[in-house]
């Protein structure tokens, strides 16, 4: 019984995998803040390219 509380006590002390769930929050964070700023950017861009659309087919 001491040895098995002594192996959960030695792994509630283990720290090694804790690195790797930080770094996959923040990239999954990332993730997530590139995806709502690529749809904002996508919608710009198609409002820019329409709008020379329009002044091009003016001339045309």
């Amino acid at each position: 019984m001491k040895s098995l509380l002594k192996s959960l006590a030695s792994l509630h002390r283990d720290e090694s995998g804790q690195g790797l769930v930080e770094y996959v929050l923040i990239i999954a964070l990332v993730a997530l803040a590139a995806t709502a700023g690529m749809k904002a950017l996508a919608t710009d861009i198609n409002s820019a390219f329409t709008a020379v659309g329009t002044t091009l087919g003016t001339y045309i």
